[in-house]
């Protein structure tokens, strides 16, 4: 069976497409492998991340840390955008709208009591990704969560 023809929309996120090493909160929690692949010929783009060894969480994490993740991003024609879903290891399931323009990546949702958004540059030569998450009780007062930077360990182009 022949996969699905990707939208051209999708080619707006080859730039997280490789393997990355994820810190957060200070740089306190890290590092953790993160990687982005395209699925289904490309109709997809799906990121799995996950601590190893030699990962460092910070001790106020507690039962929080929520490795593994992973997500799966897919367009929509007719919006003109991006949703992503959310999985991780400790049953946690979410979806977001999901945007990438302009070197600025952003995802975010509604729920209620528990608002997320998250933004990101993109470093000039793609291999660094800088922003962080904030969270809200009622989608008005926002507050930092904590800051995530991603270093591009390896891409398309070094496989």
């Amino acid at each position: 069976m022949r996969p699905p023809t990707p939208h051209e929309a999708l080619r707006r996120l080859d730039v997280l497409v490789g393997a990355w090493d994820m810190w957060a909160a200070d740089r306190r929690a890290g590092p953790v492998r993160t990687e982005f692949a395209w699925l289904e010929g490309g109709a997809f783009l799906v990121q799995r991340a996950d601590v190893g060894p030699d990962t460092a969480l910070p001790a106020e994490w507690g039962a929080h840390v929520p490795f593994p993740t992973v997500t799966l991003t897919g367009y929509d024609e007719t919006a003109d955008t991006f949703t992503t879903l959310y999985a991780d290891g400790r049953g946690v399931a979410r979806a977001y709208r999901t945007s990438l323009s302009e070197g600025v990546w952003r995802q975010w949702r509604a729920a209620p009591g528990f608002h997320q958004r998250f933004t990101a540059v993109i470093g000039a030569g793609g291999d660094t990704v800088e922003g962080g998450w904030e969270r809200s009780e009622d989608g008005e007062l926002w507050i930092p969560d904590f800051d995530v930077t991603y270093t591009r360990v390896a891409g398309p182009r070094d496989a």
